[in-house]
């Protein structure tokens, strides 16, 4: 169910009810984009019934699902359609159209184009542990992210939080597992890893499908290049790529978690139970693992929504830097 998390902690402060969060959420209900529309975002019934609930609570665990659709308007074709309109200016009145002119051809032939364009949907879902205070985002891309707390932030009075920070940093803590070949308590190491230089050369070397615990390994790090990513295991239940933004990637539940589960047994309240049941208990261990929460209070969200919220302390995770490979 869920393939990435991108962590929040949610403030002490706010007083989660469901029904309060089912009425948020129906002001920004999910339409298909208009005929002039690039791009439109919302919130659909995460059961795929149609006029169903915004927010499901299952097990104790609150579960909604984020939809954006844009529509697909390749820069060549828009730049095809701004020169014959240039082509046809200069041809009917023997002038080139100037730079601002040129500026209101693009608006006006992407208007033209959007009708007959391709679409292409995303979906994402958003999970709130209301009682461990967790907002959980199955995305790696923070600018992604964003999007889906700011419709929180902006629809939800009081509802301050920030990303999940760690007295160590991942990348920090991965450079010793890597280098001890000791990892934390109820995880492996596994067998994929990224390092990357800090300097200039900003060199990279990748491990796929292959032993870590090598003095090649430890060399490049003693060299100077640190790990962006590393492949873990916990608890032969759960195995996934921490990145050094503590964004957890790859998800995959193992035959350990699936053990005494039918094939009847299938369904959206069986699924988020499963899913959550595992991640909720993952995500205190990883925790721990890092040396436990990195500040006293709540941080600031991302500078991007910054004018959303107020909120006071912590760092924004960087940015993803192949949104391609996880996408919604």
């Amino acid at each position: 169910m869920f393939k990435s998390m991108i962590i929040y902690r949610i403030a002490e402060s706010w007083q989660g009810d469901l029904q309060v969060l089912e009425d948020a959420l129906q002001k920004t209900v999910f339409t298909e984009c208009g005929a002039t529309q690039e791009r439109s975002v919302g919130w659909m019934p995460p059961r795929g019934e149609q006029h169903g609930p915004l927010a499901e609570s299952v097990a104790g665990q609150w579960v909604m699902r984020f939809m954006s659709e844009s529509k697909m308007l390749p820069a060549s074709v828009l730049n095809r359609k701004v020169n014959e309109k240039a082509d046809a200016i200069e041809k009917a009145e023997g002038r080139k159209p100037g730079k601002k002119e040129k500026k209101d051809l693009k608006d006006e032939a992407k208007l033209d184009l959007l009708p007959m364009a391709f679409t292409k949907q995303g979906a994402m879902w958003v999970w709130i542990d209301p009682q461990a205070r967790t907002l959980v985002l199955d995305t790696s891309a923070q600018g992604r992210a964003d999007e889906v707390v700011t419709l929180l932030v902006e629809g939800l009075p009081g509802f301050a939080l920030a990303l999940l920070d760690t007295q160590s940093s991942p990348q920090a803590a991965m450079a010793r597992w890597l280098m001890t070949q000791e990892p934390p308590a109820g995880f492996t190491a596994d067998r994929e890893t990224e390092l990357k230089a800090a300097d200039e050369s900003k060199a990279v070397v990748r491990y796929a499908r292959h032993p870590l615990d090598i003095d090649e390994v430890r060399q490049h790090i003693e060299h100077g290049k640190m790990p962006t990513k590393l492949a873990m295991t916990w608890g032969d239940r759960v195995s996934f790529v921490l990145t050094e933004g503590l964004q957890i990637k790859s998800i995959v539940l193992l035959n350990a978690v699936m053990d005494g589960q039918s094939q009847d047994d299938g369904g959206f309240d069986t699924d988020v139970t499963i899913a959550t049941g595992e991640l909720s208990r993952l995500i205190p261990d990883l925790i721990e693992a890092l040396g436990g929460e990195g500040r006293t209070g709540l941080g600031t969200l991302p500078a991007s929504l910054a004018a959303s919220a107020s909120t006071t302390g912590s760092k924004a995770a960087p940015a993803d830097t192949a949104p391609a490979e996880n996408p919604f």
